[in-house]
């Protein structure tokens, strides 16, 4: 009996020492499907405000909202009728003011239907102790024509600064006929930098221009912050570090580039396209004049076709290197990193990535034009019942064979009778959802039992002997934890890999070890 209880208290211990033993390195984890059934959606962001909660932006107008804990949107403001969607059209941008939780604003960018296709950028209310927001409490900041449908941009963010920034394409059609990203008279292909009235007296400017842009007070338009883009349709700033802004520019049929966005820079367009002279202006190609990107890569002659911009990780749970930068691109759907001067393919997936977002802790998400959207998920916790990526208080008490898990969602208690005395808890997730199962293992009988958090549905197998100590984890990195024992009389580690059925018999250990698993 107390060598049992030692060989418990050893199992207790929980690290990643099983997973260096045999070598695996942890799978980059995107739990596909996390919010399902939206129309067309480009963004998902955080309001900032701690109530934890994600806005989902719908192109045709929408603007949905998923509570904390949940996975079911509900509809936040709805403009359908102001907005002309379809193609590069639509809503497009949603942010929300530094001081939402108190003043309530936040801020759209759309396609206007009455401006037949101009861009307007604008600034709304939330009321309700700001669970709605008030589509009638429109009040807009910038109406810019549009010359052609495409390349509109859309993103607007505020900055660490306090002051609202706004990525506006090059106007469309094809290499800038206008000759717009280079104009300093023309908001088009220019990223511009407000400051926008939150006073709540509309009679003031809807907007002042920051006293430090590059053309206040000389020839340009006030409102430009930097110059020589083509269409930034996704950017952000790093939540960390120096908070640059980090932009996706996409390229026109040679590169797609990504560029931190400075005060007065000039980035090239039309002139380059990426470091590639575009020919078009070829007396102006002198590389010393532009700042250029931080990296690229090739379109030409490949199915990749557009970068969608993305973000800094700087999350909680250790999903992706701390520092790394995360993008895609839209036609291939590859889920993309940047570090250390070298572009890793992280996923190579199905979707048409529409935008990346970020979560109030830094956790970032995949937008699918095509209606879902996916959760980029760190090492998962070893008693997750509810799915928040967060452990729950939990107890199996073997006199009764009854399990009590506290939620840490909502701190309800779940009880649940599953097992006998004598029997080992063994929580893993066995059915791959990222939601811990209830398991024990039984010793008598070297059997495993577990419910399926996926569809409450009973497993039992037997995989062990009377003797031998349970250490389930995902030892070959599908996402779904494998059944595995530790046999202390021969110090041998048997694994039944849950990637295809096949046993691993290794031997590492003897009898009176400290086990330490995953």
């Amino acid at each position: 009996m107390i060598r049992r209880l030692f060989r418990l208290a050893c199992i207790a211990a929980i690290a990643t020492a099983a997973v260096s033993v045999f070598g695996q390195t942890p799978q980059f984890r995107l739990q596909q499907n996390f919010i399902t059934g939206l129309a067309s959606p480009v963004l998902i962001t955080s309001a900032k405000d701690g109530t934890r909660r994600l806005f989902i932006v719908e192109r045709g107008g929408i603007i949905r909202v998923v509570q904390p804990g949940s996975n079911t949107p509900t509809e936040f403001m709805n403009i359908t009728t102001r907005v002309l969607s379809g193609g590069e059209r639509g809503l497009l941008g949603l942010t929300f003011h530094p001081d939402f939780e108190t003043n309530g604003y936040f801020f759209v960018n759309y396609t206007s239907v009455a401006g037949n296709g101009a861009t307007v950028v604008s600034r709304f209310r939330a009321i309700n102790n700001n669970s709605i927001g008030d589509p009638n409490s429109e009040r807009g900041l910038l109406n810019i024509p549009q010359p052609f449908s495409n390349h509109n941009g859309g993103m607007i963010e505020f900055g660490p600064d306090g002051n609202l920034y706004i990525g506006m394409g090059d106007g469309g059609s094809a290499n800038d006929p206008g000759n717009r990203a280079q104009n300093i008279n023309e908001l088009l292909g220019k990223y511009l930098r407000i400051t926008p009235d939150v006073s709540g007296v509309d009679s003031n400017p809807p907007y002042t221009n920051p006293p430090d842009n590059p053309y206040v007070g000389v020839n340009g338009a006030d409102e430009i912050y930097a110059i020589g883009v083509r269409n930034p349709w996704r950017w952000s700033f790093d939540r960390g570090g120096t908070n640059q802004l980090y932009a996706g520019d996409v390229g026109q049929g040679g590169v797609e580039e990504m560029s931190i966005i400075t005060r007065g820079g000039n980035f090239g367009w039309r002139v380059y396209e990426g470091t590639l002279c575009t020919n078009l202006d070829p007396s102006l190609c002198v590389p010393a004049n532009y700042t250029m990107p931080v990296f690229q890569y090739s379109n030409a002659g490949s199915s990749r076709c557009a970068i969608t911009g993305g973000y800094v990780y700087r999350g909680n749970q250790n999903a992706l290197p701390r520092g790394s930068y995360i993008y895609g691109d839209y036609c291939t759907g590859e889920i993309l990193l940047w570090q250390n001067n070298q572009q890793v393919l992280m996923q190579d997936t199905s979707r048409f990535i529409s935008s990346f977002g970020e979560d109030e802790d830094g956790e970032l998400y995949v937008v699918d034009l095509n209606g879902n959207i996916d959760r980029i998920l760190g090492n998962k916790t070893s008693a997750d019942f509810d799915g928040d990526l967060r452990s729950d208080v939990s107890v199996f008490r073997p006199s009764t064979g009854v399990w009590y898990v506290l939620s840490s969602r909502d701190a309800s208690v779940a009880i649940t009778n599953f097992g006998a005395d004598g029997d080992i808890p063994t929580t893993k997730d066995f059915d791959g959802d990222f939601i811990a199962d209830r398991a024990v293992f039984r010793p008598s009988n070297g059997t495993w039992y577990y419910i399926r958090s996926t569809d409450g549905g009973n497993v039992s197998q037997q995989f062990g002997l009377d003797g031998d100590v349970p250490v389930a984890g995902d030892y070959d990195g599908d996402g779904k934890a494998d059944l595995a024992v530790f046999r202390p009389s021969t110090g041998v580690w048997y694994i039944l890999r849950s990637s295809d059925a096949q046993v691993t018999i290794r031997q590492f250990g003897m009898d009176g070890d400290c086990l330490l698993y995953t």
